[in-house]
């Protein structure tokens, strides 16, 4: 678990997993929490139980399917048994719902009011953050974003992040200010994801920011697809304690 010393409300609890304390074999150990990976479900299942067991949760977290889009879902809206949710953001304000994505280098974001009465967790590749997922998870809470705290986990570093021209201008194109958030690296570019996070949460009026400074791609704790292809997925929590 990544260990911070983050102020978190008091009726808000959040967890946010490295790959260390589950049952995989390489190259998904060990606590791969990712069905689509092709890691056995069998152990995908048993590291599942492992967590929900581990942090005491209130009830089995909201997996969702996740496609790189901006489909933010309310969790009490789903319903059990169906159909696992193709979104990359869930909310939640009521006890008995976990809010979870999983990342592997993408940037986990968990939202909270600081009344600690909603939540939100948020996966946020440059795709959906760039499309407007963490605006279309703040337009989820009834609190303004000026009372909200975001929880940024490990994803991968600016020094790692190697995109094309075409990632840069879409960016600039939605804020100008988005282009200090690049480093010209040959004739591609290094992108500050969290940075870039960042930007669009202080835009949209969320000014407490709390970053796990953790490079994913660097860490070798960390599952990272860029930096190992075939891996497994951590996870990030956010649910109401009452």
């Amino acid at each position: 678990m990544l260990e911070h010393d983050w102020p978190i409300p008091a009726n808000v609890a959040i967890a946010m997993t490295n790959r260390f304390g589950g049952v995989s074999v390489s190259p998904f150990d060990s606590l791969n929490l990712g069905l689509h990976v092709g890691d056995k479900p069998q152990d995908v299942f048993a590291n599942r139980a492992i967590l929900t067991q581990k942090l005491s949760l209130p009830a089995e977290p909201t997996w969702l399917e996740q496609v790189h889009g901006t489909n933010v879902v309310d969790v009490q809206t789903l319903i059990p048994g169906s159909a696992i949710a193709l979104a990359d953001g869930c909310y939640s304000n009521q006890f008995g719902h976990v809010c979870v994505v999983m990342t592997a280098d993408c940037l986990p974001i968990l939202l909270c009011n600081q009344q600690g009465t909603e939540v939100a967790a948020v996966h946020a590749g440059w795709r959906g953050l760039c499309e407007g997922v963490i605006e279309q998870a703040l337009a989820m809470f009834h609190s303004p974003p000026s009372t909200l705290i975001a929880y940024l986990g490990p994803a991968i570093g600016p020094c790692a992040f190697e995109v094309g021209p075409d990632v840069r201008d879409a960016f600039i194109n939605k804020n100008p200010q988005a282009a200090t958030h690049f480093i010209q690296y040959n004739a591609k570019y290094l992108a500050d994801l969290v940075g870039l996070a960042k930007l669009r949460l202080s835009t949209a009026g969320v000014t407490q920011t709390y970053s796990a400074d953790v490079c994913t791609f660097s860490e070798p704790d960390y599952f990272s697809y860029r930096r190992d292809k075939q891996t497994g997925r951590m996870a990030s929590l956010i649910w109401l304690k009452s």
